[in-house]
């Protein structure tokens, strides 16, 4: 049995979540330019996408935290980015959805977030 330390799922997971917010966010371009693509599925992609970075961060805040491991210098700050990108997207909505570009501003936001996890990812490398 392969033994996995907090360490390793940090790392999987940290992939994991800049794809799903990529896709998500390119989900959501694509379901605002194309008004057919509009429906449950695309909230249901960006909700999982954003869960699985909050899983992320709460990973790495575990792994600061119990394990006392050093992050790289600016690893910590795109977590923290993150995380507040996050809130920042879920106070805004319903200034966006009176302008009807909550696809629009989902899409941009789920990309944000790849380019944060990218960043974060390029520290540790």
């Amino acid at each position: 049995m392969i033994a996995l330390s907090l360490f390793d799922v940090h790392r999987a997971w940290g992939y994991t979540a800049i794809v799903l917010n990529g896709l998500a966010g390119l989900y959501g371009l694509a379901a605002w330019r194309w008004p057919r693509l509009r429906g449950r599925a695309v909230w249901g992609a960006v909700i999982f996408a954003e869960v699985a970075m909050m899983v992320q961060v709460l990973l790495g805040v575990l792994l600061v935290t119990a394990q006392h491991y050093k992050p790289p210098r600016f690893h910590m700050f795109y977590g923290f980015v993150s995380f507040i990108t996050v809130g920042l997207l879920y106070s805004y909505r319903y200034v966006f959805k009176a302008r009807n570009q909550m696809e629009l501003f989902y899409g941009l936001g789920g990309l944000f977030l790849m380019g944060l996890g990218i960043r974060a990812v390029l520290q540790v490398v």
